[in-house]
This record gives C-alpha cells, structure tokens and sequence, in this order.
C-alpha cells in the first residue's frame, strides 16, 4: 500500500494554506464537476468559531472569490472542487454506486495551529453522482444542518461542523417548491464507511489498499508503526463511533437515516438529514417519517452503529497481518463484539453524570433504567428533566413535578432510592447542581424552533437563525433573555414532520 505523493501547497488571500490529499488520489475515486450556476447569492451566516479555527474572516465569505467559489464554482486559488465516489448499505439494502451526489469538496486547509480541515459545499449543484437528480439542497434541510452542526459542537458530541449558510433567489422543488440553499461545512475528514465499500464491493483492490494507505496516512497517522495499522485502525473506528453513539444517547439525540454511507471513519456525526432531539422521552421514537419499520429509531441505533461497524470490517479484514484469513476473521470479530461493552461504558459515564453520580456502584445502571423507564412511561421531556433535576431537591419544585404525573408512587419510590445513592456521594448540593448543569443542556435545538427560523430565512430574513446560533452555542448557559426557549414545546410541534431531504 502507497502513501500519496506530498502535495505543493497554496495559499489564497485570507492565508489558508490549501493541501487537498484526497486530490492526490488516482481519478477513480472522484470526478472534477462543472460549476453551476447560483443566481441571487448572499451570505446569510457564518460560524465565529469556526472562522476563528480556520482563520478566515468571516466577511470574506460574503465577497469573491469565496462567495462565488462556495455558490456558483468560480475559482478560488488553492482549491480543486471534486465529488468523491462511495457506496452504501441504505435501509440495510447494498447500492453498489452512490457519491457526492450535491456535495462538492472544496479542498483541504492547513491553519496556522497545525489543524487540517476539509471544506465542503452541501448543494452546490449536480456532480456525475447526482443520479439524475438536480444537486442541490433547499433552505429547509440546510438551515437545519448548519445549525445542528454548531450546536452539537458546543454540546461536546464529535461531529462535522458548519462554516456559512448561503442563500439565493434559485428555487428548487422537493416535496414543495422551495427556495435553495448551500452549506459550506468542515471536517477533519469526510471519509465515510461508503468509501470503502464501493472499491470492496466493486472487485477493486488496487484501489481499496490505496484507500486503506490514505486513511491511516491522513486519519491515522499513529497507527501507522503498529504491528497491525489496518486491525488496530478497525479498533480505533471502534472506539471512536461508541463513544460518539453514546454521546447521541445521553442527549436525546435521534440521526433519523444511518445508513453506512452516513457513518464517518473518524467517528463524526455527519449528514444531517431527519435528525430530531427528543422531547417527551420515548425509547422507540423514530424521527424520520420514511423509516417505515422503525430501522433508525433511537433505542435501535448502538445495534446499527454495530451492524454498519461490520459491513466496514469486512472490507478490512483480508489486509489483516494475521497468518491466515481464518485468523484475521475471529480478530476482527472479537474486535467488533468489544463495541456493545465500549458503548455501554461510555454511555454509563455520560448518564451518571448527568444524575450526579461521580463515583460507579453496582447498582446504578438498574437506577438508571427504572427512571428512563418512568420518564416514559409518564412521557416526561427528556432535556428539560434532566437540567430540573438538581431543583427536585426543593420540595415544593419536587410537588409541581408529581401533580403532573400519573403513578406518582413509582416515581417517589424511585426518587428515595436517588436520594439513598447520592447520599453515598457525600457530595455538596450546590456543587452537585453545578456538575450536572454542566452536562446537561439547557437548550437544543428543537423541531420547533428550527421550524420557525427555517420560515424567516425562506421569506429572506436570517434574525432567526442567527439569534439560535448564539443560543446554542452556549447550551448549558442560564441566559435568562431567552429563557422561551427551553420551554416546552407547543402542541403543534408534533405534526412536525421529517423525511430524508429535511
């Protein structure tokens, strides 16, 4: 397996220093689209955070050549726009040849602290993996990225980020006609399960240990003096996408289409379709309307992070430094049955937490589901019980909470075991309450409130957008100027529905 020759880098006028490995691949894994047009384009919003990782000016992506490298295709010095090729399991079913079908990369930056990023454009037009469709993306689903992806950041969940939200006056039809939209987004990577399906699948070998090198040169560069880089990567993988699945999890966050071309190689959330934050608390909520059978539901996503953790193993496991194929086989599956156990840690800690629990007891994981339990079976807010959490020390908070509830003697039998196992902490209240406030967020970003931005930013006005930007980008923060929204959701917010072009 060859590593790609080192590239000559570029710098445009902001100084971003522009590598674009991924370009330094044979031509079998990408294809060079041609600009499309964009009429109308502005900048609606930019992310301040990532502007200032990537040190870019945020006033630059409202001017060329970036407004006009990022929305039509126009040249930008440094950059080498191209649409990658991948397949996928969709709904557990193989399609053999899927791509950047209205994603565009951009290239790749080195920053000044060393960090390397990928830039991408999300609706930027057709690519040769369009499929015959029309590449773009509408303001709805891209409202919805760009704010989800800051606001998972700022939540601490590994994830694809947002870098700017670009409007226009093109229109594009999904379900309705719909005003376009384009995301310009970042990553460290955007290798997904998908890549290394497609040369897998496709009998391309060469091309698959070619792939294999670059992902441990540019993903991996740690493991590549291991005894065993491709086993020890699987293992990484592993690690990473447990942790990231138990992130999801603790806060109530629903993907909606986990398909294995939506799996990141580096454990990233990434693409952002029907996505939802949970409100009242139900272990079988499906968030995308399309998921007929309920593959996605939340309670089902550690088995499908596993199921896809499979199908990327078995395209990695023949190049095991294992003697024979037997053997790398039983590895690779004694690696993957370590997922389940990995996962189930890493999500104990995270809800142990947010109880307030600092020091493991045998007990806790039973504490933990006879109240998930409880919370569904009263249909209790998943985001908004746990920040109360603290205050139900206050009995007359702990009274209003139990007028609400339907069996209250299940809940005060639960709330005196909690009681009996902090007092096991020896833990100050206040100190506890800071703790907890620490891990669990005020505000999310609900249906609801990126329902309402989503139609100020197709009537041309992006107030609404920006406002939740700087909310959530301080999620565990009181902010009492906008304290409506960590309310409750309205009742109408439940007709909300989404489906894979949200």
């Amino acid at each position: 397996m060859s590593v790609p020759d080192p590239v000559n880098a570029a710098r445009t006028d902001s100084e971003l220093e522009w590598v674009n490995r991924f370009a330094r691949l044979p031509e079998a894994f990408y294809d060079r689209p041609l600009p499309a047009p964009f009429p109308g384009a502005a900048c609606l919003a930019t992310s301040p955070d990532l502007c200032g990782r990537l040190g870019l000016d945020p006033a630059e992506l409202a001017e060329d050549p970036w407004l006009g490298a990022c929305t039509h295709g126009s040249e930008l010095p440094g950059a080498e726009p191209l649409a990658s090729v991948y397949a996928g399991h969709q709904f557990g079913v193989f399609v053999p040849q899927l791509g950047d079908g209205r994603a565009k990369l951009l290239g790749e930056v080195r920053t000044s602290q060393g960090e390397t990023w990928e830039l991408q454009v999300k609706g930027a037009g057709p690519t040769r993996f369009s499929r015959g469709a029309d590449g773009r993306a509408v303001m709805r689903s891209s409202v919805r990225e760009y704010l989800v992806s800051e606001a998972m950041a700022a939540l601490g969940v590994p994830t694809t980020r947002a870098v700017a939200l670009f409007g226009s006056s093109l229109r594009v039809y999904r379900e309705r006609i719909e005003p376009g939209a384009i995301v310009l987004r970042a990553a460290p990577s955007f290798l997904r399960f998908g890549h290394f399906e497609y040369f897998h699948y496709n009998g391309y070998s060469e091309r698959l240990q070619e792939l294999i090198a670059y992902a441990l040169a540019h993903d991996y560069p740690h493991l590549q003096d291991a005894p065993d880089p491709v086993a020890a990567m699987l293992e990484e993988v592993i690690a990473r996408t447990a942790e990231m699945i138990a992130d999801w999890q603790a806060v109530g966050f629903c993907h909606g289409v986990m398909n294995t071309d939506n799996m990141s190689l580096i454990g990233l959330t990434i693409d952002y379709g029907p996505f939802a934050f949970m409100d009242a608390f139900d272990p079988g909520y499906i968030c995308n309307h399309t998921d007929q059978g309920g593959r996605y539901a939340f309670d089902q996503q550690p088995q499908i992070a596993q199921w896809n953790l499979i199908r990327l193993a078995e395209t990695l496991v023949i190049y095991f430094a294992d003697a024979t194929r037997e053997a790398a086989i039983e590895r690779a599956k004694a690696l993957l049955q370590d997922f389940q156990p990995q996962y189930r840690h890493a999500w104990l800690l995270r809800m142990r937490k947010k109880l307030g629990l600092q020091t493991p007891q045998g007990d806790d994981e039973a504490l933990i589901q006879e109240l998930l339990a409880r919370m569904a079976a009263e249909g209790v807010d998943y985001t908004r019980f746990f920040r109360q959490l603290p205050d139900l020390e206050q009995a007359e908070t702990r009274s209003q909470l139990e007028s609400e509830l339907e069996d209250v003697g299940a809940w005060q039998a639960w709330w005196s075991r909690y009681q009996a196992r902090l007092a096991l902490e020896g833990q100050a209240a206040g100190e506890r309450k800071a703790a907890m406030n620490a891990v669990n967020p005020k505000y999310i970003l609900r249906n609801h409130l990126a329902q309402a931005a989503i139609e100020q930013a197709e009537a041309g006005d992006p107030s609404e957008v920006l406002r939740l930007q700087q909310i959530l980008a301080r999620p565990f923060d009181e902010q009492p100027e906008f304290e409506a929204y960590a309310d409750l959701p309205p009742a109408w917010a439940s007709g909300i529905q989404l489906s894979c072009s949200s």
